[in-house]
């Protein structure tokens, strides 16, 4: 059963995916992604042969290192929640002329959502 408490998460969650994680991904500023993620989020990930894994500041390095995706197409498809805990798959088009899909696990922490772990396909 759907309650308007989990109506009202799903509306948090894409919001706080669009106006920061999104938004700072378009702009090329981390500093705008960084309200998306919990201090202690990891992110792994294949960019060819080579594995991408460790703290959330390593992607910021990455992300401000390489710039605005001012052509980025996204769409969330899932938002799966239990409790305190969601699930969110979002497909990424045009990151810098890459394909991603992501996987992002929330955790509800002190009432705020945050990304705990993002996970990541870059499509060939």
């Amino acid at each position: 059963m759907t309650t308007n408490s989990d109506f009202n998460d799903y509306e948090t969650i894409t919001d706080l995916l669009a106006s920061n994680y999104l938004k700072g991904a378009i702009s090329g500023i981390s500093a705008e992604m960084k309200p998306t993620f919990h201090d202690l989020a990891t992110w792994y990930g294949y960019v060819g042969p080579d594995l991408i894994a460790g703290p959330i500041q390593s992607l910021y390095d990455w992300h401000d290192g390489n710039g605005a995706a001012t052509d980025l197409v996204y769409v969330i498809s899932k938002i799966d929640i239990v409790g305190s805990t969601a699930n969110v798959r979002i497909e990424l088009d045009n990151w810098k002329g890459a394909r991603f899909t992501d996987f992002l696990n929330l955790l509800k922490v002190d009432g705020k959502w945050q990304v705990m772990n993002k996970v990541f396909y870059l499509h060939p």
